[in-house]
């Protein structure tokens, strides 16, 4: 019962990535009603933005599978386990379910600032896009440390 909640947390990453993404979305929608004209230039640093936010709800999800497989829900062969290992794994969850949600919230705020330098000055929007790369190191820091939590429970 503990792994299968654990597992429920890692995933969870998901609403975080949807937070980041819905607030890069909102800046975009309002640039390209400022700047019609560079719509296609927004989009296309909506979409990097949002697939990097995007990538930690993927992280969220393999750790969450990890711990199904490890429990043998996924092969039909359920491993029953103390609460002592259950704990466990609710541990290894939680830098990726903390750690990838912070970051993808953070990866959609960036995302969006990055859509306000390229509605203002286009020639700059790179410089953006750089830091979305930067808060993303963080989340596969989260989706290491979780990994290795994960494949050192008995």
């Amino acid at each position: 019962m503990t792994v299968a909640i654990a597992a429920a947390i890692a995933v969870l990453t998901g609403v975080a990535a949807g937070l980041g993404i819905g607030l890069a979305t909102g800046k975009a929608v309002d640039a390209i009603a400022r700047q019609p004209e560079a719509a296609g230039d927004i989009r296309t640093a909506l979409i990097l933005g949002c697939a990097l936010a995007e990538a930690t709800a993927i992280y969220g999800l393999v750790i969450g599978f990890l711990c199904l497989m490890r429990m043998g829900v996924l092969n039909g062969t359920y491993v029953d386990m103390s609460l002592q290992d259950g704990l466990r794994y609710f541990a290894a969850c939680m830098p990726i379910a903390i750690g990838g949600g912070i970051s993808a919230v953070a990866q959609g705020r960036v995302a969006a600032g990055s859509i306000n330098i390229l509605a203002r000055q286009p020639e700059h929007w790179s410089k953006g896009m750089v830091l979305c790369i930067v808060v993303e190191f963080y989340a596969i820091l989260s989706l290491l440390a979780s990994i290795m939590m994960l494949l050192n429970i008995g």
